[in-house]
């Protein structure tokens, strides 16, 4: 709380928001808690909340956010619904039925042999982190129809997480991770979106005059796939799905050099015939748009290699991103 600001007029957007999500809780569960919206200065792109009702947000992340209700509500409504889920409670209480159970495992045995504290420890782990996965799929469920029932269109949801996965993090899952990747949250919520937009739909028919206005363009790219096609020719496929899509979005494949991997970008340059980009255009107007690009000695400049497919808008935003494949032989 100490490091923390209150949002004051630089961030007022967020606290309109924040007010109007947290009129959808229920009277009686709401005046049980003192809720209040709170600014972290540091820059980073992260949320969280406290089980007295202040939910906090990164700097880095309200700057994102912006003037845009809906990927405030995105935000925030995520962050509420952990604190009526009491999830800080579920989460303790797990996490010391994992400590009594494995302290009951580890005397087993043998005195003298080696202990197996090790491997309980790793399944204790992996056990935590699949509970706390949960828990933020859960809150996100419950978050879309918070969001609904505020005015916010869920699609806001799926937009800030593709925003999110365009400007860095890893997307190497582990057992172990506490968070879901932001593949596994589009696949684990895809019926929850669905939901969440017929409960929109229902309450707010004119789209346009809800306090979140119209819903952004949003893009699920599935993994590239890539087959070899010839001597040093490959043929890479992207299979992906748009929404709220006037017009066409730009599919491009970005090579790095050694010193700028693992760089990520929230808006692309105008295609100015770098020889290690490709650019197509597409309507993504099916159910299942697909682009295929046929690339030839994709590794010819030393030092080089294609490492990202990012889908960006008319305005260079990067609506979705993926990794670049690993070759096939």
């Amino acid at each position: 709380m100490a490091k923390s600001i209150a949002p004051g007029a630089r961030y007022e957007t967020g606290l309109l928001v924040f007010e109007r999500v947290i009129e959808q809780i229920p009277a009686a569960a709401r005046s049980r808690i003192v809720w209040q919206l709170r600014i972290v200065e540091g820059g980073q792109l992260n949320a969280y909340s406290s089980p007295d009702g202040a939910v906090y947000v990164e700097s880095g992340l309200a700057q994102l956010a912006g003037q845009s209700a809906g990927l405030w509500a995105a935000i925030l409504s995520h962050e509420v619904a952990h604190v009526i889920r009491r999830d800080w409670e579920r989460r303790d209480l797990y996490q010391k039925s994992l400590e009594n159970s494995r302290a009951g495992n580890i005397v087993l045995g043998d005195p003298g042999l080696p202990s197996a504290s090790w491997s309980d420890s790793e399944k204790a782990s992996a056990d935590l982190g699949r509970f706390c996965r949960q828990m933020e799929l859960d809150a996100d469920r419950e978050g879309l129809m918070l969001m609904s029932r505020a005015g916010y269109h869920p699609d806001f949801v799926p937009a800030l997480h593709h925003m999110l996965h365009a400007r860095g993090g890893s997307d190497n899952a582990s057992i172990y991770d506490m968070h879901p990747c932001w593949e596994e949250r589009d696949q684990e919520l895809s019926r929850a979106y669905t939901e969440a937009s017929i409960d929109f739909e229902h309450r707010w028919p004119e789209w346009y005059a809800t306090p979140g206005g119209n819903p952004p363009v949003v893009v699920f790219a599935d993994q590239p796939s890539v087959k070899k096609i010839a001597s040093q020719q490959w043929q890479m496929v992207i299979a992906m799905r748009c929404q709220n899509l006037a017009g066409a979005v730009e599919v491009v494949l970005r090579a790095e050099s050694a010193h700028e991997r693992g760089a990520r970008l929230q808006r692309l340059p105008d295609d100015s015939g770098n020889e290690f980009e490709v650019r197509q255009l597409t309507g993504c107007t099916s159910p299942k748009t697909t682009v295929v690009f046929t690339l030839a000695g994709i590794n010819a400049k030393p030092g080089t290699r294609w490492t990202d497919v990012y889908v960006i808008d008319s305005w260079g935003a990067v609506l979705a991103r993926a990794d670049f494949p690993k070759l096939p032989r």
